[in-house]
């Protein structure tokens, strides 16, 4: 096969390739931009009809930029606050017992196994006064300083991306309609008739993983709650809203479980402990592999495990935005293989040329 190429889709390309090495950097933030605004338009559209009818597109876009901004920061800056919080008060507890020495918790020689080793081990390294405090200063001062250089240029990365977002955000909201029009016209012309289903599916799939999110993080935030209540944790509501933000992004849930575990067990409530920690975990494995992929899988009509894939997959290549993308992309690639199976196996007089058969605009 003779593949000839004019020097004007070279040009093309070149232009295409040199556009993305541009870009490439802020990859996360146009995703994360594209998806809020896809995810949110229907909100958006009956905002700027029934709020504000006659003030222009520039302030009904920046208003509701304003208003998807707190609403997706909000739980995150809280969750984030009230943990440091809380594990300031910790540190700050552990301080001022290292004073007298921390001596061995009565429930721990009594775990199997490893229990009696980690008791004599705390009592010879934990228990004398000022013990902590003299591991701390062997602590290598230059590990420290990198540790610290190394989480700041992640904040501030992760601050850029958050800053970008914002600003494209506004713009998607500004130039929504028309860029949707541009966008189907662009995948009409490469897809032909396909490209309405394509575009109505990923639309689809979009909403349903960004429900997926929300859902997960509110229904495990509710249930660690009443766990939380009914074994008699401290700060119950506070800990819930912590682990119900956390949530929505896959194992840092986890974490804050086990945060609150390792406070109770330093306390001395270890069943307390013990309880909170296993219920919690299981409330979480459920969001995690059964209701996510669930409500996602709405959208994308994909099964559960792929949903799941697409899920931590995408999450471990783009992050968080990966939560939304991976189930996307895999429901599309699902779509062009049961189009391509349908093609080769049907007469061409009963070929549908449409992936989707109630295709509707990209964004509606």
């Amino acid at each position: 096969m003779n593949v000839k190429l004019s020097s004007g889709s070279l040009y093309r390309a070149a232009i295409v390739v040199a556009a993305a090495w541009i870009v490439h950097s802020f990859i996360e933030a146009l995703l994360a931009a594209c998806v809020t605004a896809i995810a949110s338009w229907p909100l958006y559209r009956r905002f700027r009809e029934r709020c504000i009818p006659r003030a222009g597109s520039s302030v009904g876009a920046f208003l509701f930029t304003l208003l998807m901004v707190a609403f997706v920061l909000a739980p995150v800056v809280f969750a984030a606050g009230a943990m440091l919080t809380e594990m300031h008060a910790l540190l700050v507890g552990i301080a001022a017992a290292d004073k007298s020495g921390i001596g061995v918790p009565d429930w721990l020689p009594d775990v199997p196994v490893i229990g009696p080793w980690i008791a004599a081990r705390w009592q010879h390294e934990v228990a004398r006064p000022g013990a902590l405090m003299t591991w701390a200063q062997r602590t290598d001062p230059a590990s420290l300083l990198s540790w610290a250089q190394s989480l700041g240029l992640f904040m501030a990365r992760h601050a850029l991306i958050v800053g970008f977002a914002v600003l494209v955000l506004f713009y998607l909201y500004q130039e929504g309609d028309a860029l949707a029009l541009e966008v189907r016209r662009v995948l009409r012309d490469a897809l032909g008739p396909r490209a309405e289903g394509y575009a109505d599916l990923a639309v689809r799939a979009v909403r349903g993983a960004v429900n997926s999110l929300l859902v997960v993080g509110l229904v495990d935030g509710v249930a660690c709650g009443i766990v939380y209540a009914a074994t008699g944790v401290p700060h119950a509501a506070t800990w819930a809203a912590i682990t119900g933000a956390l949530a929505v992004i896959p194992f840092l849930g986890y974490i804050a479980v086990l945060a609150l575990a390792f406070q109770l067990a330093l306390a001395g409530a270890a069943q307390t402990a013990v309880v909170a920690l296993v219920l919690g975990w299981a409330v979480l494995v459920c969001g995690d592999k059964i209701l996510r992929p669930l409500i996602a899988g709405t959208g994308v009509r994909l099964r559960f495990v792929w949903v799941l894939i697409g899920c931590l997959g995408g999450f471990e290549a783009l992050g968080l935005v990966g939560l939304v993308i991976g189930p996307v992309v895999l429901a599309l690639a699902r779509e062009m293989w049961k189009q391509r199976v349908c093609v080769t196996t049907l007469q061409p007089a009963e070929r549908d040329p449409s992936p989707v058969a109630d295709a509707t605009p990209m964004i509606r």
